[in-house]
């Protein structure tokens, strides 16, 4: 029997590219594991996508994950499949564009394969306590590295 672990995540950037932060909150069986960080010169995107990484990285084995987020960009492309398509076609999305972060999707790809996933987008600075607590972690990362 598997481990249900749930994540939540968020990232935050000022500028963007600018300082930016991400922060990860781990749940199971009534723990809680803090993560963050944050990087001088990033993206939100980047940002959003190194919270779940991290995340993900922080477990010791395979788990049913319920993975919350509130980037549409990070659960859509996982989701409905597309970050997959984008490494099949060279990092090229079907627009013919460039897929951006192609370094931080070709590790994450790697780690949601290990896991069992489950994936729920959650409204931005609404009533999820949890996304609230990782946008506060992601905001006080992020204003570490502002002017």
């Amino acid at each position: 029997m598997t481990k249900t672990v749930t994540i939540y995540t968020d990232g935050a950037c000022s500028g963007n590219p600018g300082p930016g932060g991400w922060g990860a909150i781990l749940c199971w069986n009534g723990h809680e594991k803090v993560l963050s960080g944050g990087e001088a010169h990033t993206t939100n995107n980047r940002m959003e996508l190194t919270g779940v990484i991290q995340a993900l990285q922080a477990l010791k084995e395979p788990c049913t994950v319920e993975l919350w987020s509130d980037s549409r960009y990070v659960i859509d492309a996982l989701e409905k499949g597309w970050a997959f398509g984008w490494k099949k076609k060279g990092w090229v999305k079907s627009d013919k564009k460039p897929a951006l972060n192609p370094d931080l999707w070709e590790v994450l790809l790697q780690l949601v394969q290990k896991h069992e996933m489950h994936y729920h987008w959650v409204k931005g600075h609404a009533e999820n306590e949890y996304n609230n607590r990782c946008d506060q972690l992601a905001v006080a990362e992020r204003e570490k590295y502002a002017d």
